[in-house]
């Protein structure tokens, strides 16, 4: 099925700001969901956040990249991947900014987050391993792709292990804000808030074809490489859910789901490109990747690194040398990414 000849560019355009929009005005609302959740069974902000928010904000960014793939196009289902974890890295700094309270890398201290960030550093790194080495496949899928479900699925079950039985707890303070069970939540109907979620999600994941097949179009259209429209284009309007659910979430005084949202919904956003590689047909999805593609790979790792030192760290004030460097990291990115060769 052809995509990219679909749509005209000022129609591209056009059906790009109509999907953002939508997939904004609804993540508005899987925060509240999400929390209730939480509260309902006990699991957990963090694991709730990771598990939940992260992958039902995070369908948007899976349908894109997996179109991209089956569209041919290597470079604009990774950038989308990649780049959406970057951007909602940086995220993580606005929402602390909308806190404007105490450092919400403090405020929202969980072994959970940490623990993820570390997941996730791996899982990148698994990725830029994949775009070293011979392409091998087995019917069309490289053996990366099983090594990276594997990771994050024995990931996931590690990070509620951890949270449940934790070898060691983060120093509270007078700014640490506990992840306390809202009564009224508790007693509600787990069965409604369930099918408001699915409603939710299945919402925000058909506005993700459209910003798939909008991309892939500007990519015919203007000339522009895959990796830098992922990078700006697709990555952020996918990843608009996980800004306004991570505010909602700090208003709403749930921190650890506000971050756990964001730092677990990274770590599924790299099955992006597991899914990517099976929908990929001319081979394996990582040897594809050019210079620029891994650079994106390198520039998300360090991200990931400054907010992982600042959960560890937890200044009391401010955004914290960790906001800064995100700040900075990710504008500095951008700008060489649109330097690279073949951008």
């Amino acid at each position: 099925m052809d995509l990219t000849g679909s749509l005209t560019l000022p129609a591209a355009g056009v059906s790009f700001l109509l999907a953002a929009a939508v997939i904004g005005v609804v993540g508005t609302r899987l925060a509240g969901v999400v929390d209730q959740i939480a509260d309902r069974t006990g699991i957990g902000e963090a694991v709730a956040g990771a598990v939940l928010m992260g992958g039902a904000t995070s369908l948007p960014g899976l349908v894109v990249s997996v179109v991209a793939a089956a569209e041919g196009n290597a470079s604009l289902a990774v950038g989308n991947a990649v780049g959406g974890i970057a951007v909602q890295t940086t995220f993580i700094v606005v929402a602390d900014l909308a806190y404007r309270r105490e450092n919400l890398e403090h405020a929202a201290a969980s072994l959970g987050n940490i623990f993820n960030c570390l997941l996730l550093l791996v899982l990148l790194a698994v990725v830029v391993v994949g775009a070293s080495v011979p392409d091998v496949a087995v019917l069309g899928v490289s053996p990366v792709t099983a090594l990276l479900i594997f990771l994050y699925l024995y990931g996931t079950v590690l990070v509620g292990r951890v949270e449940r039985e934790p070898m060691w707890k983060p120093k509270v303070t007078s700014e640490t804000r506990q992840d306390t069970p809202d009564p009224a939540a508790t007693e509600a109907s787990l069965r409604r808030m369930l099918g408001r979620f699915a409603i939710l999600a299945v919402a925000v994941g058909g506005a993700g074809y459209l910003v798939a097949r909008s991309g892939l179009s500007l990519v015919e259209e203007t000339g522009v490489s895959g990796t830098v429209v992922g990078t700006f284009a697709t990555s952020i309007a996918t990843s608009l859910p996980e800004l306004v659910t991570s505010i909602a979430a700090v208003r709403a005084g749930a921190l650890t789901l506000a971050v756990g949202g964001i730092v677990g919904g990274n770590a599924f956003d790299l099955l992006f490109i597991a899914a990517a590689d099976i929908a990929y047909r001319p081979g394996a999805v990582y040897t594809a990747l050019t210079d620029a593609d891994v650079f994106v790979l390198g520039w998300a790792m360090l991200l990931v690194g400054i907010l992982g030192a600042g959960l560890v760290r937890r200044e009391r004030e401010g955004i914290g040398f960790e906001g800064v460097g995100v700040l900075l990291t990710y504008v500095l990115g951008l700008v060489v990414v649109t330097q690279l060769p073949g951008a």
